[in-house]
């Protein structure tokens, strides 16, 4: 019975420290978007996020991320999201193995998004 709770015990513990990027850090980031001139909508997998200047809530993921800037009456915009290594994934390499850095990886968590700000000059048609 001993033997049996302490196998349960670690694997809670086990369980509990996997995916540590995806529980310290979320599956999101907070990113501020501007244009001159201000008023375009901010697009991402097709959906329009928020209107310039405005800060919109972007999923990660491993895949290329781009948003892309629409104002009527000037040329559409896409701008790339450039990505780094969540540093928060170490540990879980540490304490989570390979099922909490397959979490991460699943969700986006390993990387996080830099800049967390993003400007873009809309071209007249």
């Amino acid at each position: 019975m001993k033997n049996k709770l302490s196998i349960v015990l670690w694997l809670g513990i086990t369980l509990s420290t996997t995916s540590c990027a995806t529980i310290f850090t979320g599956t999101k980031d907070s990113i501020s978007f501007t244009s001159t001139p201000e008023g375009a909508k901010v697009f991402h997998k097709g959906v329009e996020k928020c209107v310039t200047p405005c800060t919109a809530e972007i999923s990660r993921g491993l895949s290329k991320q781009t948003v892309t800037f629409e104002k009527e009456g000037f040329a559409d915009k896409e701008v790339k999201l450039t990505k780094t290594f969540n540093p928060v994934t170490l540990v879980n390499i540490l304490l989570g193995g390979a099922i909490g850095v397959g979490i991460d990886a699943a969700t986006g968590s390993l990387t996080k998004y830099s800049p967390k700000a993003y400007t873009v000059e809309l071209e007249a048609k």
